[in-house]
């Protein structure tokens, strides 16, 4: 970083720790930092100070709010009786994309991970079975990754909610819409043809 003026040194150093950018990238970004009117510099650095200091988590579901609780447990149009259980906030977009659910959520905020040393206990399990408990909850969706680790976590909910009586669904997982088989792995086209249904 010799090559530049210590602010701008700092500037490349900061937006190369964000993820997927790399040294090449994050000098892109501050040199078009640089070339931006102080005014739209000053309004980005606002909008990420701003964002950082207002947003915190759903004291009900876990999910990023600047109202607690967020818009979508606050909302009287969802179905109390289903929770779809996922990983991430970021998840929930995903999910409310689709226009197809309208259930409540609870965010995990990762997944059991031995390798990582993640237990149950550092993911919010517990404060999803203690929403479970008021009797109001029927099923929960399990709508974890489909990786070792999402399906270990979704495996480890669905025993601890069995004898719980509580309906507990996954969802399927498979060869997507518009994809070709050729292309799909065998753990892909096995998730496909477990989740098979009748048409």
């Amino acid at each position: 970083m010799e090559y530049f003026a210590a602010p701008v040194a700092k500037l490349i150093e900061e937006f190369s720790k964000l993820p997927g950018v790399g040294q090449k990238t994050a000098q892109r970004l501050a040199f078009h930092v640089l070339n931006m009117k102080n005014t739209d510099a000053t309004e980005l650095a606002n909008a990420i100070v701003n964002a950082k200091k207002n947003i915190k988590y759903c004291s009900i579901c876990g999910n990023l709010t600047d109202k607690d609780p967020c818009f979508i447990c606050r909302n009287k149009k969802r179905d109390e009786s289903v929770i779809c259980v996922v990983e991430d906030p970021r998840d929930i977009i995903s999910m409310e994309r689709t226009k197809e659910f309208n259930g409540l959520y609870h965010v995990l905020h990762g997944s059991i991970s031995p390798m990582d040393r993640v237990g149950p206990e550092d993911i919010r399990i517990k404060e999803l079975l203690h929403r479970i408990k008021d009797g109001v909850v029927e099923e929960v969706i399990l709508a974890t990754n489909p990786t070792i680790e999402g399906e270990a976590t979704a495996m480890y909910i669905s025993k601890l909610l069995k004898p719980m009586g509580i309906k507990t669904t996954r969802i399927a997982h498979g060869v997507p819409v518009g994809g070709d088989l050729e292309y799909a792995d065998e753990v892909t086209l096995s998730k496909a043809l477990e989740g098979r249904r009748e048409i």
